[in-house]
């Protein structure tokens, strides 16, 4: 405490905004790794379980209802009510062709889909590439007002340089502190965001064949 302490007494406004500001990008980012963990924990649980039980369905409407019952993130019901989606007529979406209509339609319910599980990660790549830089000049800056406080003071000796440039060192090992739990999270999010896309994508797939494929369903997409 008392270090932190004499920081504050020794800092002007522009080392407290850059050392709030760390605060501020900390903070947030321990946020968005506590939420995105447990969301993209609970999708990929859902799609793990909800694909096969809507698979063991016996009809398009049970399999609604197991999707809507399992998938709490709504990444996989709005697939199958973009592939069963009645035409409505006199649109230009409507002049292509059925397959591209499909398409189209789970190509929108996917992007959409992966946008939910994907929030956050702009802000943890912001946060875990411009942390070290604002740290740097919180350090920089630090240094520059410690030295015109030693000037002003008209003695320099080893106390009074290495207390507050040691202290202006800080602010650099805050912004790399702050940085690397953001990079490392945006890594492995990444990578838990792809799984799930890749399980989408199948689902997508194996939509669009069956409406295709199927009579009743592609009655039921409004043929």
């Amino acid at each position: 405490m008392g270090g932190l302490e004499a920081f504050w007494s020794r800092t002007d406004g522009v080392g407290a905004a850059v050392a709030l500001l760390l605060l501020a990008m900390s903070v947030t980012a321990w946020v968005l790794i506590l939420w995105k963990s447990w969301l993209l924990a609970r999708a990929r649980r859902d799609i793990e379980r909800a694909v096969p039980a809507f698979w063991d369905a016996a009809d398009l409407d049970a399999g609604r209802q197991r999707l809507a019952a399992q998938d709490r993130e709504r990444v996989l019901l709005p697939l199958l009510v973009a592939a069963v989606a009645p035409v409505v007529e006199g649109t230009l979406a409507t002049r292509a062709h059925l397959e591209s209509q499909l398409t189209r339609r789970l190509r929108d319910a996917l992007h959409s889909g992966l946008a939910h599980l994907q929030t956050g990660q702009v802000a943890l790549a912001s946060i875990g590439s411009t942390a070290p830089f604002v740290g740097l000049f919180g350090t920089v800056w630090g240094i520059y007002h410690a030295l015109v406080g030693i000037g002003a003071a008209g003695t320099i000796t080893i106390d009074k340089v290495s207390g507050p440039i040691g202290e202006a060192l800080i602010m650099t090992a805050a912004g790399i502190a702050v940085a690397v739990p953001a990079v490392l999270a945006f890594n492995i999010f990444g990578k838990r965001v792809a799984a799930c896309e890749a399980e989408l994508e199948g689902f997508a797939h194996d939509l669009r064949e069956l409406v295709l494929g199927s009579p009743a369903a592609a009655s039921s997409a409004g043929r």
